[in-house]
């Protein structure tokens, strides 16, 4: 008989392949952004303005990788380098107000979406699912040792 713990593994993988996401460019139907992007100007909004080091440290990537993916999201007038708030000597980066809107605009759409999921679901479940969930997110970051900051 397999363990609880094989169906979690199961009911994981079905999770990561219905994440709202088409196969084609990592986006979902009716995205504004990647969703890498999405992913690192939802650390900026919540953590502020980050260096790539920052970045680096934040997401276990190679500067080179986020290098890349800070310049998309510049191109795309997401973000903008400016200097450390805090004076330091690396350059950091902050979403720009379209950034800042596209985002929220985008996280509207992925929770309209997981409405629609959990549409008949009493709030206590969806309470419930969303406690279990940073529950398990909080241990993955345990392990890693790479804590997710929170609103």
């Amino acid at each position: 008989m397999e363990s609880p713990t094989h169906e979690v593994e199961y009911e994981q993988m079905l999770l990561s392949r219905y994440s709202f996401l088409n196969q084609r460019g990592g986006r979902r139907k009716n995205s504004l952004m990647e969703r890498s992007a999405y992913i690192m100007l939802s650390r900026i909004r919540i953590q502020g303005p980050m260096s790539i080091g920052e970045l680096s440290d934040a997401f276990g990537l190679d500067a080179s990788t986020l290098n890349r993916q800070t310049a998309a999201a510049m191109r795309a007038g997401l973000i903008e380098r400016i200097p450390d708030p805090e004076g330091g000597m690396a350059r950091k980066f902050r979403l720009t107000d379209e950034g800042m809107r596209l985002l929220e605009e985008e996280r509207e759409g992925i929770v309209d979406a997981l409405g629609q999921v959990m549409a008949d679901w009493p709030d206590e479940d969806v309470a419930a699912f969303a406690a279990y969930l940073r529950r398990f997110n909080n241990g993955i970051e345990a392990i890693g040792g790479r804590p997710w900051p929170r609103p």
